[in-house]
Protein backbone atom coordinates (compact mmCIF):
# COMPACT_ATOMS: atom_id res chain seq x y z
CA UNK A 1 0.00 0.00 0.00
CA UNK A 2 1.42 3.45 -0.64
CA UNK A 3 -1.92 5.29 0.22
CA UNK A 4 -5.09 5.29 2.22
CA UNK A 5 -7.66 8.02 2.02
CA UNK A 6 -10.40 8.28 5.24
CA UNK A 7 -14.04 10.00 4.69
CA UNK A 8 -14.60 11.19 8.61
CA UNK A 9 -11.54 11.57 11.01
CA UNK A 10 -12.96 10.29 14.42
CA UNK A 11 -11.77 8.22 16.66
CA UNK A 12 -12.05 4.80 14.78
CA UNK A 13 -9.92 6.65 12.18
CA UNK A 14 -7.57 8.21 14.41
CA UNK A 15 -6.94 4.49 16.11
CA UNK A 16 -6.52 3.28 12.16
CA UNK A 17 -4.38 6.08 10.98
CA UNK A 18 -1.98 5.19 14.36
CA UNK A 19 -2.03 1.75 13.74
CA UNK A 20 -0.86 2.36 9.62
CA UNK A 21 1.80 4.91 10.95
CA UNK A 22 2.86 2.00 12.85
CA UNK A 23 2.48 -1.12 11.10
CA UNK A 24 3.15 0.45 7.26
CA UNK A 25 5.05 3.85 7.94
CA UNK A 26 5.53 4.31 4.47
CA UNK A 27 1.86 4.70 3.82
CA UNK A 28 0.25 8.28 2.66
CA UNK A 29 -3.11 9.26 4.77
CA UNK A 30 -5.40 11.42 3.91
CA UNK A 31 -8.20 12.49 5.62
CA UNK A 32 -11.51 14.23 4.42
CA UNK A 33 -12.70 15.91 7.55
CA UNK A 34 -15.67 18.99 7.25
CA UNK A 35 -15.27 19.92 11.29
CA UNK A 36 -12.13 22.34 12.26
CA UNK A 37 -11.89 21.01 15.87
CA UNK A 38 -11.51 16.91 14.00
CA UNK A 39 -9.02 18.54 12.17
CA UNK A 40 -7.38 20.05 14.49
CA UNK A 41 -7.12 17.18 16.46
CA UNK A 42 -5.77 14.86 13.88
CA UNK A 43 -2.52 17.48 12.92
CA UNK A 44 0.10 15.70 14.62
CA UNK A 45 -1.18 11.93 12.97
CA UNK A 46 0.89 12.85 10.15
CA UNK A 47 -1.84 12.60 7.68
CA UNK A 48 -3.12 15.04 4.65
CA UNK A 49 -5.68 16.78 5.57
CA UNK A 50 -8.87 17.72 4.13
CA UNK A 51 -12.00 19.76 4.87
CA UNK A 52 -14.48 18.29 2.06
CA UNK A 53 -13.95 16.07 -0.76
CA UNK A 54 -12.28 16.26 -3.54
CA UNK A 55 -10.44 13.79 -6.40
CA UNK A 56 -6.79 14.81 -5.33
CA UNK A 57 -7.53 13.38 -1.44
CA UNK A 58 -8.89 10.10 -2.80
CA UNK A 59 -6.71 9.93 -6.39
CA UNK A 60 -4.65 7.30 -6.47
CA UNK A 61 -5.94 5.90 -3.09
CA UNK A 62 -5.17 1.95 -2.95
CA UNK A 63 -8.47 2.21 -0.38
CA UNK A 64 -10.82 4.71 0.78
CA UNK A 65 -12.37 4.47 4.27
CA UNK A 66 -15.49 5.26 4.88
CA UNK A 67 -15.42 6.03 8.86
CA UNK A 68 -18.21 8.59 8.92
CA UNK A 69 -21.07 7.82 11.16
CA UNK A 70 -23.79 5.67 9.87
CA UNK A 71 -26.03 8.73 10.24
CA UNK A 72 -24.76 10.79 7.84
CA UNK A 73 -23.15 8.17 5.45
CA UNK A 74 -25.47 8.95 3.30
CA UNK A 75 -24.76 12.28 2.04
CA UNK A 76 -20.90 11.63 2.62
CA UNK A 77 -21.01 8.97 0.05
CA UNK A 78 -22.94 11.51 -2.09
CA UNK A 79 -20.42 13.84 -1.82
CA UNK A 80 -17.65 11.53 -2.61
CA UNK A 81 -18.87 9.30 -5.56
CA UNK A 82 -18.00 12.56 -8.10
CA UNK A 83 -14.69 11.82 -7.26
CA UNK A 84 -14.25 8.32 -7.39
CA UNK A 85 -13.12 6.54 -10.22
CA UNK A 86 -13.74 3.15 -9.13
CA UNK A 87 -11.24 3.05 -5.73
CA UNK A 88 -11.59 0.19 -3.69
CA UNK A 89 -13.99 1.32 -0.45
CA UNK A 90 -13.31 -0.22 2.59
CA UNK A 91 -16.27 0.13 5.38
CA UNK A 92 -16.30 0.49 8.95
CA UNK A 93 -20.05 1.63 9.35
CA UNK A 94 -22.08 -0.28 11.89
CA UNK A 95 -25.04 -1.45 9.97
CA UNK A 96 -25.04 0.18 6.66
CA UNK A 97 -24.99 -2.97 4.06
CA UNK A 98 -22.87 -3.46 0.76
CA UNK A 99 -26.01 -3.03 -1.84
CA UNK A 100 -27.05 0.05 0.15
CA UNK A 101 -23.11 1.94 0.32
CA UNK A 102 -23.17 0.52 -3.67
CA UNK A 103 -26.56 2.74 -4.27
CA UNK A 104 -24.79 5.64 -2.30
CA UNK A 105 -21.77 5.90 -4.36
CA UNK A 106 -23.43 5.94 -7.81
CA UNK A 107 -23.70 8.83 -9.25
CA UNK A 108 -27.28 9.85 -10.47
CA UNK A 109 -26.03 9.78 -14.27
CA UNK A 110 -24.30 6.74 -14.19
CA UNK A 111 -26.03 2.99 -14.47
CA UNK A 112 -23.02 1.21 -12.95
CA UNK A 113 -23.27 -0.50 -9.95
CA UNK A 114 -20.10 0.23 -7.73
CA UNK A 115 -19.17 -3.31 -6.40
CA UNK A 116 -15.29 -2.58 -5.23
CA UNK A 117 -16.31 -2.45 -1.80
CA UNK A 118 -15.28 -4.40 1.23
CA UNK A 119 -17.21 -3.96 5.19
CA UNK A 120 -15.67 -4.16 7.92
CA UNK A 121 -15.64 -3.78 11.76
CA UNK A 122 -12.87 -2.91 13.83
CA UNK A 123 -12.29 -1.92 17.28
CA UNK A 124 -10.97 0.65 19.11
CA UNK A 125 -8.11 -1.26 20.82
CA UNK A 126 -6.78 -0.44 17.32
CA UNK A 127 -5.12 2.65 18.84
CA UNK A 128 -2.61 0.51 20.26
CA UNK A 129 -2.47 -2.27 17.64
CA UNK A 130 -4.82 -4.62 19.89
CA UNK A 131 -7.82 -4.65 18.26
CA UNK A 132 -9.67 -7.12 15.91
CA UNK A 133 -11.78 -6.53 12.89
CA UNK A 134 -14.55 -8.60 10.95
CA UNK A 135 -14.06 -8.66 7.38
CA UNK A 136 -16.56 -9.32 4.46
CA UNK A 137 -16.44 -9.60 0.97
CA UNK A 138 -18.46 -10.39 -1.72
CA UNK A 139 -17.18 -13.64 -3.45
CA UNK A 140 -16.61 -11.79 -6.84
CA UNK A 141 -14.37 -9.28 -4.98
CA UNK A 142 -10.51 -9.40 -6.93
CA UNK A 143 -8.78 -11.45 -4.82
CA UNK A 144 -6.41 -8.60 -4.68
CA UNK A 145 -8.64 -6.23 -3.33
CA UNK A 146 -9.33 -8.26 -0.49
CA UNK A 147 -5.91 -8.92 0.12
CA UNK A 148 -5.68 -5.13 0.75
CA UNK A 149 -8.39 -4.74 2.81
CA UNK A 150 -7.11 -7.83 5.19
CA UNK A 151 -3.68 -5.70 5.27
CA UNK A 152 -5.22 -2.26 6.09
CA UNK A 153 -7.37 -3.48 8.89
CA UNK A 154 -4.37 -5.87 10.31
CA UNK A 155 -2.57 -3.15 10.83
CA UNK A 156 -4.55 -2.67 13.68
CA UNK A 157 -4.71 -6.25 15.28
CA UNK A 158 -6.09 -9.79 14.18
CA UNK A 159 -8.74 -9.99 11.44
CA UNK A 160 -11.50 -12.32 11.39
CA UNK A 161 -13.12 -12.86 8.00
CA UNK A 162 -17.09 -14.19 7.69
CA UNK A 163 -18.64 -15.34 4.30
CA UNK A 164 -22.22 -13.93 5.22
CA UNK A 165 -22.55 -10.41 5.38
CA UNK A 166 -25.06 -10.67 7.99
CA UNK A 167 -22.37 -11.90 10.30
CA UNK A 168 -20.58 -8.26 10.41
CA UNK A 169 -23.52 -7.00 12.44
CA UNK A 170 -22.94 -10.25 14.90
CA UNK A 171 -19.31 -8.78 14.61
CA UNK A 172 -20.14 -5.55 15.94
CA UNK A 173 -22.20 -6.93 18.61
CA UNK A 174 -19.53 -9.08 20.57
CA UNK A 175 -16.13 -7.08 19.26
CA UNK A 176 -17.35 -3.94 17.47
CA UNK A 177 -18.91 -2.87 20.81
CA UNK A 178 -17.59 -5.36 23.13
CA UNK A 179 -14.43 -2.96 24.44
CA UNK A 180 -17.68 -1.04 26.32
CA UNK A 181 -18.51 -3.96 28.19
CA UNK A 182 -15.33 -4.51 29.37
CA UNK A 183 -14.54 -1.17 30.35
CA UNK A 184 -18.16 -0.99 32.35
CA UNK A 185 -17.03 -4.45 33.91
CA UNK A 186 -13.82 -2.60 34.78
CA UNK A 187 -15.67 0.17 36.28
CA UNK A 188 -17.77 -1.94 38.60
CA UNK A 189 -14.56 -4.29 39.58
CA UNK A 190 -12.70 -0.69 40.68
CA UNK A 191 -15.89 0.48 42.81
CA UNK A 192 -16.13 -2.70 43.93
CA UNK A 193 -12.27 -2.73 45.25
CA UNK A 194 -12.59 1.00 46.92
CA UNK A 195 -16.17 -0.38 48.33
CA UNK A 196 -14.23 -2.70 50.73
CA UNK A 197 -11.51 -0.56 51.43
CA UNK A 198 -9.14 -0.01 48.72
CA UNK A 199 -8.11 3.76 47.71
CA UNK A 200 -8.68 4.65 43.55
CA UNK A 201 -5.16 3.65 42.52
CA UNK A 202 -4.71 0.18 44.30
CA UNK A 203 -8.08 -0.86 43.39
CA UNK A 204 -7.41 0.15 39.93
CA UNK A 205 -4.24 -1.68 39.62
CA UNK A 206 -5.94 -4.94 41.43
CA UNK A 207 -8.51 -4.69 38.84
CA UNK A 208 -6.22 -4.35 35.78
CA UNK A 209 -3.83 -6.21 37.01
CA UNK A 210 -6.44 -9.05 37.42
CA UNK A 211 -7.53 -9.04 34.11
CA UNK A 212 -4.80 -8.77 32.27
CA UNK A 213 -3.29 -12.13 34.07
CA UNK A 214 -6.88 -13.74 33.55
CA UNK A 215 -6.93 -12.97 29.95
CA UNK A 216 -3.60 -14.26 29.51
CA UNK A 217 -4.28 -17.42 31.44
CA UNK A 218 -7.34 -17.72 28.93
CA UNK A 219 -5.28 -17.36 26.26
CA UNK A 220 -2.50 -19.21 26.94
CA UNK A 221 -4.28 -22.53 28.30
CA UNK A 222 -6.10 -24.92 26.18
CA UNK A 223 -9.07 -25.38 29.07
CA UNK A 224 -12.20 -23.99 28.45
CA UNK A 225 -13.01 -20.54 30.42
CA UNK A 226 -15.81 -22.23 32.22
CA UNK A 227 -13.07 -25.20 33.62
CA UNK A 228 -10.81 -22.14 34.54
CA UNK A 229 -13.26 -20.92 36.60
CA UNK A 230 -13.91 -24.34 38.26
CA UNK A 231 -10.45 -24.46 38.95
CA UNK A 232 -10.97 -21.11 40.98
CA UNK A 233 -14.16 -22.05 42.85
CA UNK A 234 -13.67 -23.76 45.99
CA UNK A 235 -16.90 -25.28 47.12
CA UNK A 236 -18.12 -23.45 49.78
CA UNK A 237 -15.49 -20.71 49.65
CA UNK A 238 -15.38 -17.27 49.05
CA UNK A 239 -15.51 -17.47 45.01
CA UNK A 240 -18.58 -19.29 45.34
CA UNK A 241 -20.03 -16.75 47.35
CA UNK A 242 -20.06 -14.12 45.05
CA UNK A 243 -20.85 -16.34 41.87
CA UNK A 244 -23.71 -17.06 43.27
CA UNK A 245 -24.54 -13.26 43.52
CA UNK A 246 -23.73 -12.89 40.21
CA UNK A 247 -25.78 -16.26 39.04
CA UNK A 248 -29.01 -14.72 40.72
CA UNK A 249 -28.73 -11.82 39.70
CA UNK A 250 -28.80 -13.40 36.03
CA UNK A 251 -25.73 -11.48 34.31
CA UNK A 252 -24.48 -13.81 32.27
CA UNK A 253 -27.85 -13.77 31.02
CA UNK A 254 -27.89 -9.90 30.84
CA UNK A 255 -24.40 -10.03 29.02
CA UNK A 256 -26.11 -12.43 26.36
CA UNK A 257 -29.08 -10.24 26.03
CA UNK A 258 -27.29 -7.08 25.32
CA UNK A 259 -25.23 -8.67 22.80
CA UNK A 260 -28.44 -9.62 20.90
CA UNK A 261 -29.72 -6.19 21.20
CA UNK A 262 -26.24 -4.79 19.85
CA UNK A 263 -26.65 -6.72 17.01
CA UNK A 264 -30.44 -6.34 16.56
CA UNK A 265 -29.43 -2.31 16.34
CA UNK A 266 -27.11 -2.95 13.63
CA UNK A 267 -29.75 -4.54 11.37
CA UNK A 268 -32.29 -1.39 12.33
CA UNK A 269 -29.72 0.39 11.20
CA UNK A 270 -29.36 -1.61 8.18
CA UNK A 271 -32.95 -1.04 7.46
CA UNK A 272 -32.61 3.17 7.91
CA UNK A 273 -34.14 3.02 11.73
CA UNK A 274 -32.70 6.19 13.38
Amino acid sequence: MKKVCFLGGGNMASAMLAGLRRAHPQVTCHVIEPFAEARARLAESGAVLHECAHRDAVAGADAVVLAVKPQVLRDACAELSVHLQCELIVSIAAGTTLATISSWLQPADSSAVYTRIVRTMPNTPALIGQGITGVYAPSALATADLETAMTLMRSCGEVLQVLDESMIDAVTAVSGSGPAYVFHWIESMIAAAEGVGFNAIDARRLVLSTLKGATALAENSTESPSLLRERVTSKGGTTAAALAVINERRVQQALIDAVAAARDRGRELGRGGG
